[in-house]
């Protein structure tokens, strides 16, 4: 896991709109709690992925896709551990659903929209 200078690391999540809208409520300051079929809260280390996720999973899923990025205090987030989804490249920090209130409430700024993807076209 990569810190910047000032301690912080740079986390992405890919999410849909219901998770966007909540959000968004929060005064995007705070990821929802995970429903009960959801024990982990895991943003992802690097955008590219994300990238992938809400274009090629979000939208199909449920015709639109967003990439946020946000940022976390570094030494806080270092207690999470980092694991390899796939590739060499496919990292996830894996957050405990029990813990995202406290993971929240180290998110350090804003959580902002960096990317959004639509389905296109009218077809079946």
């Amino acid at each position: 896991m990569v810190t910047q200078p000032g301690g912080l690391t740079t986390l992405w999540r890919p999410t849909g709109p219901e998770e966007l809208e909540l959000v968004r409520r929060s005064g995007w300051r705070r990821w929802p709690p995970r429903l009960p079929e959801q024990p982990i809260f895991y943003p992802v280390l690097n955008e590219e992925y994300a990238v992938r996720i809400a274009r090629d999973w979000n939208v199909p899923h449920s015709g639109v896709g967003y990439v946020t990025r946000f940022r976390v205090d570094g030494d806080f987030a270092a207690r999470y551990p980092v694991r390899q989804a796939g590739g060499r490249d496919i990292l996830e920090l894996w957050v405990p659903a029990e813990e995202l209130a406290e993971f929240n409430d180290h998110i350090v700024g804003l959580i902002e929209v960096v990317h959004e993807f639509r389905r296109t076209g009218t077809g079946p």
